[in-house]
């Protein structure tokens, strides 16, 4: 199996004058969850349009499950679920009707996918009701349930949780994982909603202005993302002392209601918390706090100079 299920070497995309896409090159592990992290215009659409094929870039290379050839990007294009922008759908025909016309649009065989669709995506109760009455959450499980319909290897999601209420999004964030971890379906999602990106990604990319600026896994996400450790002891003026004895490459500092502030922490909280009981402080209080993926973001297109 090809490490990559997505690669891209150095693509552009170019409308006359305007660049929305300058020399990416990105990364999606076979099996992740990759979330695609940009403001509107950085060209997040364009490139997963890129990708889907309803696009050409103007310069550069597209790869799927290591493959580059346009006949054999094909093949793995006819094995890829895609929802960019609005579901495809008819307003007069039913749930039931929509993805039967899809089955039939995309050469799958069996009837009974159609009823797999429906209990896959949770929709097997709304089978009868017309398009147009459906809620937005259930408009964007049925687009899910028709790129889902050829039983994908990829799918490709563009703000599928946009405008979704919060009870819509935790279950349409429970429905992608649960399709990644039991079908392993590798899945490259856009989102603005930044906490919930967190929630759900393994793998992280950022675009800004139509360039990549990084890409990283979520366990170097937090690792970087851990701002601060802010401890309250009975004594301060001794606690610091021995932060200074014990650990004097730490940096921290006092608030003005005692609080000891130790930044970019080296060692796990139970090593600070030990250090004052063993000393015969009292801990009133210890918590972590960890920068969240917007303030990331914010700070990397900000240039990084910020610690974070």
């Amino acid at each position: 199996m090809n490490d990559y299920a997505i690669e891209s070497n150095k693509v552009s995309k170019s409308y006359g004058t305007v660049q929305a896409l300058d020399k990416v090159d990105l990364h999606v592990r076979t099996g992740s969850i990759y979330g695609l992290i940009g403001d509107n215009g950085a060209g997040k659409s364009t490139f997963l349009k890129l990708l889907a094929g309803h696009l050409f870039p103007s310069a550069g290379e597209i790869r799927l499950f290591g493959q580059f050839e346009e006949k054999k990007l094909r093949r793995y294009r006819m094995q890829t679920g895609v929802l960019i922008e609005r579901p495809g759908y008819f307003p007069n025909l039913t749930v039931e009707q929509t993805l039967e016309y899809y089955r039939i649009q995309k050469g799958v065989p069996g009837k009974e996918k159609v009823s797999e669709m429906l209990q896959l995506t949770r929709l097997t109760e709304k089978r009868k009701s017309k398009c147009k009455k459906l809620s937005l959450g259930q408009k964007q499980r049925l687009g899910l349930a028709i790129a889902m319909i050829g039983e994908p290897r990829l799918l490709i999601l563009d703000e599928p949780i946009n405008g979704l209420d919060p009870s819509g999004i935790a279950e349409f964030r429970s429905l992608l994982q649960d399709l990644n971890a039991e079908k392993k379906i590798t899945i490259l999602l856009s989102s603005h909603i930044l906490p919930e990106l967190q929630h759900i990604a393994t793998h992280f990319g950022f675009l800004s202005k139509g360039r990549l600026l990084e890409e990283l896994s979520k366990e170097s996400l937090l690792e970087k993302c851990i701002d601060y450790l802010d401890i309250v002891v009975s004594d301060p003026e001794l606690y610091t002392a021995l932060l200074a004895g014990r650990f004097p490459d730490e940096a921290f500092q006092v608030l003005p209601d005692g609080t000891v502030r130790i930044r970019r922490c080296q060692q796990e909280p139970e090593v600070y918390s030990r250090l004052a009981a063993d000393n015969g402080l009292y801990i009133k209080a210890l918590e972590r706090h960890r920068s969240s993926l917007e303030s990331y973001y914010m700070n990397l297109k900000n240039g990084g100079n910020e610690t974070c």
